[in-house]
């Protein structure tokens, strides 16, 4: 069974790689080296969609949560211009697992723990619940903790290997550049601990507070969203009651 969420898309033609170089926030020369994780952004460097990069013989194909890859044809459609590259949609399927990695298949760069992903059709392991990874390593999805108000750094996106500050210029570079060099980010995503339930977009306050948004739980533990100045080490989402200590905080 292959994931049934996600959509390949392919960028043909000896240009490819200069096409999608000047657009997209990671290095493509890395490609050479297996997938790329990356996205594409607005001007204002707000989130458009994350995806793969997979390379092949003849292209580029370009691994996206199926619900994003008719928006991002478009978008990718719109810049093209004159560039002598194609665009298409394939059915090419997309599978995943953690147990021995088939010979066609690649490391998953976002993170050690998420295995390996494969456009071959071999089978995906279905005895993996997601979530826990997803939460145990922070790891945001398209539609969950990603969406069009998301700055990618507070996403994660630089430990997730998904942006590259050396390449060149790229749509939102700017943006991109000014938060990097800032001495510390505001807000973020983060993996708190949960006692009780609530559900994926349930507000986090403290002291009557807006303080972030919770998202995906997975047992005692969930990713949220959080405003570090306001965030406490006890806090609240509906009737949950979530916890979290800032990295540097001292005894």
């Amino acid at each position: 069974m292959t994931d049934q969420s996600r959509k390949v898309l392919k960028v043909l033609g000896d240009t490819a790689g200069e096409f999608l170089q000047g657009l997209v926030t990671n290095d493509i020369d890395n490609l050479k080296d297996g997938l790329v994780y990356s996205a594409l952004l607005t001007p204002q460097g707000k989130l458009i969609t994350d995806f793969f990069l997979v390379p092949t013989d003849d292209g580029i194909l370009i691994d996206v949560d199926a619900s994003a890859a008719a928006g991002l044809l478009q978008r990718l459609s719109l810049y093209k211009l004159r560039a002598k590259i194609e665009l298409e949609t394939t059915d090419i399927p997309v599978s995943r697992g953690l147990d021995d990695m088939p010979q066609t298949a690649f490391i998953d760069p976002r993170n050690p723990s998420l295995g390996w992903r494969d456009y071959s059709g071999a089978p995906s392991q279905t005895s993996v619940n997601w979530d826990d990874i997803y939460v145990a390593a922070c790891i945001p999805r398209f539609g969950i903790e990603l969406t069009s108000d998301s700055y990618i750094l507070e996403a994660g996106f630089e430990r997730l290997n998904g942006v590259d500050f050396r390449k060149g210029c790229y749509v939102g570079q700017e943006v991109t550049a000014r938060m990097k060099h800032k001495t510390e980010l505001r807000k973020g995503l983060v993996t708190v601990d949960i006692v009780g339930n609530a559900a994926p977009g349930t507000p986090i306050e403290a002291g009557g507070k807006a303080v972030g948004t919770l998202y995906t739980q997975s047992g005692t533990k969930a990713i949220a969203y959080l405003r570090f100045d306001r965030a406490t080490p006890e806090m609240k989402a509906g009737s949950a009651q979530i916890s979290w200590s800032k990295p540097d905080a001292k005894e």
